[in-house]
This record gives C-alpha cells, structure tokens and sequence, in this order.
C-alpha cells in the first residue's frame, strides 16, 4: 500500500477516535445542561435545601464544596509541590525513588471509597475529628496527591535542559534555578494539574460521605470567627457537599420535586467546574506571561 495513504488513512482513523471522544464528552455536559440549567434560578443556588417539602436550594451545600475544594488544596499542594520538585531536580535514582514512585502509583489507584473508609476510621473515630470538613479535606488530600505530584514533576521535567544549564551559567544556585527559571515556565503544566485535581476533589462523594457526612446545619454566613461552632468557616463542621448532596437527593429523598433538585444541582456542578477551569488557564496565562516577561 502507499505510505503516503497509509498515513492519510491513519490520520483519519486517529481524527475519528478523536472527534467520538469530543462527541461523547459533549453530549454528556449537553444532556445534564438541558436538563438541570432551566431548573436554576437565584433562588436556588440563594436558600437552603428543604428535607421534606419542595422548593429547596443548594445555599449550603455549594459554599460546602468550594471551601472544601479550597482548603484540600491548600493542604495538598505545597506537599505536591515539594514532591514534585524532589523527584523531578534532586532525588537519585535509587531503590528510595523508585518507593516514592511505587507509593505514589498505590495511592492513585486507590478507590475513593476505599479512602473515605479510611478516613472514617483514623480520623473520625482514632483522632475524634468527627463528620468535618477537616476530615473530608485530610481524606481528600490522600488520592489528590499523586495526580497533583506527578503533574507537577512532569512539568518540571518538560522544562528545557537548556535553561537549567542558563541559570547555572549566571551563577544563580539550584534552588534560585528553580524558583526563578523552571517553576515560571512549567507553570501552565503545574495549573494543569491544579485544574485535574480540583475538579475530582469538586465531584467527589463516596470519600465525604464516610468523612465529612451527609448533613449541612445551618451556619451563621456573617461570622467570620473559624472557632465559633456556627461560623461557616468553622472547618469542624460537618458538611454535606454538591455531589454528596446529589447522590442523597437521589437516593434518600422525599422532596416531591427531587428530580428537579437533581438536575439542577448536576448543572451547576458542570458550570462551577468548567467556569474554574477556563479561570484557572487565564489566570495561568496571565501569570505566566507575567513571570517570564513575555508578551
């Protein structure tokens, strides 16, 4: 056969498998938007979730996710990072490295109810944590991690030999190096990862169910003091998140409208995730293109 049909031929087939992805993905988020979007209003995403008549919202359980995305991201990501870095610029290659490797590989294959079981016996039970949103962002962290290391010592490693070999040239140390010359450049690589493991921990429900619990008490949206039991930023609180909440709607509800609440709260979990990730690449691009002096 012709090569050059051979490669045409190849071309297509690969464009195909391709575009059957885009299709799939799109009719997903297509249907879940047709479906919940006519179903939002202020009021929805404004008051709070009704147990037992109809007419509730996702007040609650939506500001209970993104703190609790926020929080698991401020306790993963500087661990990441150094992670990250150790194995991308510093770690040998030994019988250590390759059981940091090993370690990282068993942690991101764990199942996420495997990790909330475990969050519920050692941190609920052992530390006395209870149903928080402490424990879910500790249990949250454990399969966050690895996504989080491996993106990050992925973009460093992509980083030009060329510009290490730069900073060093200047008499700038390794560190220096690092933190001035590669981290900036793998930035839009190191967000990428950000934007991975901030949507999975923004979807998550089997972990928080066993962690963080399934109820959202009402909190006091004026007090900003974290120790006071009825501040909403109390992060020993329980608190039921959106995709926990959907699954409950699901399952355990009797609102007559819980179809409704349903569809809506989905919509809104695919809105809040795309909006985050488009957020994240410009303010990405904007930093990058900021600390790398380019235009």
């Amino acid at each position: 056969m012709n090569p050059k049909r051979t490669n045409n031929i190849a071309t297509g087939v690969i464009y195909g498998l391709v575009g059957i992805v885009v299709l799939i993905l799109l009719f997903l988020i297509g249907y879940i938007l047709f479906n919940g979007v006519p179903n939002i209003s202020w009021q929805f995403l404004t008051s709070p979730a009704q147990a037992f008549s109809a007419g509730g919202g996702i007040r609650d359980q939506l500001f209970n996710s993104l703190y609790l995305l926020v929080l698991t991201l401020i306790i993963s990501f500087p661990i990441a990072l150094g992670a990250g870095i150790y194995l991308a610029e510093y770690a040998a290659d030994n019988w250590v490295t390759h059981l940091i490797r090993t370690t990282i590989e068993v942690l991101s294959s764990l199942p996420s109810v495997v990790v909330g079981l475990f969050g519920y016996l050692f941190l609920v039970i052992q530390l006395n944590l209870s149903f928080s949103i402490l424990s879910g962002a500790i249990a949250l962290t454990f399969f966050n991690l690895p996504l989080l290391t491996r993106s990050i010592e992925e973009s460093l490693n992509s980083v030009s030999d060329l510009q290490k070999q730069a900073g060093m040239s200047l008499g700038l140390s390794d560190w220096r190096t690092i933190t001035r010359i590669i981290l900036p450049v793998a930035l839009p690589g190191i967000l990428t990862g950000v934007i991975l493991s901030a949507g999975r921990v923004f979807g998550e429900a089997a972990a928080l169910i066993y962690t963080a619990g399934q109820s959202a008490p009402s909190v006091d949206y004026g007090n900003w003091n974290i120790f006071d039991p009825a501040s909403f930023l109390n992060p020993m609180r329980p608190a039921e998140t959106l995709a926990v909440h959907i699954w409950k709607v699901n399952t355990e509800s009797v609102t007559p409208d819980a179809h409704l609440i349903s569809s809506a709260s989905s919509a809104v979990l695919i809105i809040v995730i795309l909006v985050f990730n488009l957020g994240a690449r410009f303010i990405g691009n904007w930093l990058y293109k900021k600390m790398t002096a380019t235009r």
